[in-house]
């Protein structure tokens, strides 16, 4: 059975569960502490500690590469999915990097704004320690402030999506490939902590979120 090692609010994370949840494989979700990857580090040989790895028996697939999609890829390939289509390779290629910097960007930060309710005291600390190693000191309460801005420009970044999903039923034709599942997966953060909705000003993502919750190979 497919395992999957994730943290539940991960952006990078979602769009690989939703991608098995997709495909009707059976598999098994081992969660670990959005600061501790003592397991991730083991099971990777001391290679990587990020998230989501995928164990697949004895092998272990993870993603250290910034944009490469190894682990979405090798799902699509031992599933069948047909997520990563030559003939649209390119311009996938340029959504997911949109995807993954301008819409995750916005996404992250907002969800982090309420990281006290995301996750259990004990881990509290040392994700708030994470965060502003990272980005500096009173990052959270920064972006908390800058709450109404992010949502401005997260609104901004998704109005292609809505102007292609006028069109289309999936962002690029009548069925979901590999960005529409690293869009869903960056919303479901966005949406994790159940303080936001999709704006009103964007219909059609709104009604393929809904679609994406339910759709299946």
């Amino acid at each position: 059975m497919l395992e999957l090692i994730q943290f539940p609010f991960s952006p990078f994370c979602l769009p690989t569960r939703g991608i098995l949840e997709f495909s009707g494989a059976k598999f098994k979700t081992i969660n670990v502490p959005a600061q501790e990857r003592g397991l991730v580090w083991k099971l990777t040989k001391e290679q990587y500690y990020g998230v989501p790895v995928i164990r697949d028996g004895s092998k272990v697939i993870f993603d250290d590469t910034d944009d490469q999609q190894i682990v979405a890829k090798y799902l699509d390939q031992k599933l069948k999915l047909g997520l990563f289509p030559a003939e649209h390779e390119g311009v996938q290629s340029i959504l997911w990097r949109h995807i993954e910097n301008e819409i995750e960007g916005a996404t992250f930060r907002l969800n982090d704004i309420y990281y006290r309710e995301n996750l259990p005291a004990r881990e509290q600390l040392q994700y708030l320690r994470f965060k502003e190693r990272k980005f500096g000191r009173g990052c959270i309460d920064q972006w908390h402030t800058q709450k109404n801005d992010w949502l401005k420009k997260l609104e901004y970044a998704l109005a292609p999506y809505e102007q292609m999903l006028a069109h289309s039923k999936y962002l690029l034709g009548d069925r979901p490939l590999f960005v529409d599942f690293d869009l869903y997966g960056m919303l479901g953060n966005f949406l994790y902590s159940g303080h936001y909705s999709i704006p009103k000003s964007l219909p059609h993502v709104r009604d393929w979120n809904q679609r994406m919750k339910t759709v299946r190979k």
